[in-house]
């Protein structure tokens, strides 16, 4: 099946008004994890995480296609989605900076059964095979499918109009 459409007409707004408009849709907040070559971790803070299917467990995110991070996730058999809890900002901002600083340091977490860091306290987390990637626009679409997943309800952590917040 063909999914392509033909571009849509010229637009009447730039890339800042769309970012704006797209500021005012409150999102959870992820951090993916997953493990390098060398055995080191690696992770990130995402907002742009989804369902996509029941049967099968299918989950989806995305990752700016310039990202130092793109070779890592797109090469990776698997990775952990962990779904931040209401008080977790500081992991957000943690994993969202760029730099040498390992963001692991000092920060508690388990092994998957793949060895995979599950951060403690997130409200529920998804083990993904790294089941398919889609390049659109400026970003990779990413479609995990679940293999192993857990949740522990409590508030989450939402961002939303460039802040944190969170739900109840």
């Amino acid at each position: 099946m063909n999914t392509r459409s033909p571009r849509a007409t010229t637009r009447g707004f730039d890339s800042a008004h769309f970012r704006q408009a797209l500021s005012q849709f409150a999102t959870g907040v992820t951090v993916i994890t997953t493990r390098l070559a060398d055995g080191s971790f690696r992770g990130l803070t995402a907002s742009s995480f989804n369902s996509v299917s029941l049967e099968p467990p299918l989950v989806l995110w995305s990752l700016g296609a310039g990202a130092n991070s793109m070779p890592i996730f797109s090469g990776n058999s698997h990775y952990v989605i962990n779904v931040l809890a209401a008080g977790q900002q500081d992991l957000a901002l943690r994993f969202s900076r760029r730099g040498t600083d390992d963001p692991f340091v000092g920060v508690e977490y388990e092994l998957s059964r793949t060895g995979l860091p599950i951060l403690k306290g997130v409200s529920a987390w998804f083990e993904c095979h790294n089941r398919s990637r889609y390049p659109e626009g400026d970003h990779v679409i990413f479609v995990g499918e679940v293999e192993e997943c857990a949740v522990h309800p409590q508030p989450a952590l939402l961002f939303h109009g460039g802040r944190f917040g969170a739900t109840g």
